[in-house]
């Protein structure tokens, strides 16, 4: 386990270091967005929630840092997070267009909705990178995960928790919402490995991917399908993670696997003290950094030829030039190597009060 962590860090590396050099090396070719500008241009930022810790402490300021890097400390980031509401965040884009900002890295709430406003961004020539999840309407190019992967990773992880069980018992589904288009992806990955393998007792596609609609669900599937009957829980992040464990907790039941994803310090915490059999751990940096790269190339009208080697298609918008980035399961085995080693906690962090007797047991020190 650990030394495939560790390959397939590697790999996100290797990524990591093509996503992130100089936009000036991206050549001359103009992009079809907006005119060539230098370093004094302006990125509007536009992030979808603040319930996901991730947003706030690792997009955000690792987008900005990279962005006046690559313009030497020159370029404005407008930031406006749209809290989960796809009405706001439309809004805050025409407040962006209005604004004549640059270029746009957009993390849509609603990626269906958000098409009007990508087509008047391009409309007003303003470039959209879309980040994290692929949003609909004519973007000029996407940084996120390998989504199908992701959700594949959490069901082998399952599966091999489960083991023997497998045949036995049921398992409950916790999916992500449904206007998501990264939700559907990690459904179907996590369907490809799981489908003939283990029944699914019930599933759910959580709205707004809301900890306490997870809950809910949570205590509609143990009260249909009766807590000795259910083995396992595919979660598909780990703020509903926090939500099932609790409705498992409440109706008695333990020491069976729950996955999750984001490698958030709360769902760190939950599978050192074995609450969480999982995470998957997405590197936020080389993201970040992509987003940045192709958002500063945009906007000065530059190739994106050296920075994006992968291609996605959109329902609506076909070959968008893209950087995807590797993941990695996250188990007890491997938080060292992994948010340890990336300097995203420290194990103090992890360990802190009541979790320092299960780091010891564990040998995190």
């Amino acid at each position: 386990m650990r030394r495939a962590a560790v390959a397939i860090a590697a790999g996100a590396m290797a990524v990591s270091l093509a996503a992130c050099g100089s936009a000036k090396e991206s050549g001359d070719k103009d992009s079809g967005g907006s005119a060539a500008k230098g370093d004094e241009i302006k990125v509007g930022l536009l992030l979808p929630e603040n319930q996901t810790a991730r947003y706030e402490k690792f997009d955000k300021p690792l987008i900005e840092k990279k962005i006046k890097e690559l313009t030497n400390n020159k370029a404005e980031v407008v930031y406006a997070n749209a809290k989960q509401d796809a009405s706001l965040q439309a809004q805050q884009v025409d407040t962006m267009v209005t604004n004549k900002v640059d270029v746009l890295i957009l993390d849509a709430v609603d990626s269906k909705a958000i098409a009007g406003s990508v087509k008047k961004a391009k409309d007003a020539k303003i470039p959209v990178v879309a980040y994290d999840r692929l949003a609909e309407g004519p973007i000029d190019a996407y940084t996120s995960f390998d989504n199908v992967t992701v959700g594949k990773t959490q069901g082998e992880a399952l599966l091999k928790a489960l083991g023997d069980k497998a045949k036995d018992g049921q398992i409950v589904m916790m999916n992500g919402s449904s206007t998501d288009p990264n939700a559907a992806q990690f459904k179907k990955g996590a369907h490809s490995v799981l489908d003939g393998k283990v029944k699914i007792g019930r599933e759910y596609d959580t709205k707004e991917w809301k900890p306490e609609n997870a809950n809910q669900n949570m205590e509609g599937a143990i009260s249909a399908l009766g807590k000795k009957n259910i083995v396992g829980v595919y979660s598909a992040n780990d703020g509903m993670a926090g939500g099932i464990i609790t409705a498992l907790k409440a109706a008695g039941i333990d020491n069976i696997p729950v996955t999750g994803q984001d490698a958030e310090l709360a769902g760190v915490q939950r599978i050192v003290t074995g609450e969480q059999y999982m995470s998957v751990y997405k590197p936020y940096a080389p993201e970040a950094n992509a987003a940045a790269e192709m958002a500063v190339a945009l906007a000065q009208g530059k190739s994106l030829d050296s920075i994006a080697k992968d291609k996605v298609d959109s329902p609506t918008t076909k070959g968008v030039p893209a950087v995807l980035v590797p993941v990695v399961s996250l188990t007890q085995d491997n938080i060292k190597d992994t948010v340890v080693k990336d300097g995203v906690y420290t194990i103090d962090e992890i360990c802190a009060g009541k979790y320092k007797a299960a780091c010891d047991k564990i040998g995190l020190k």
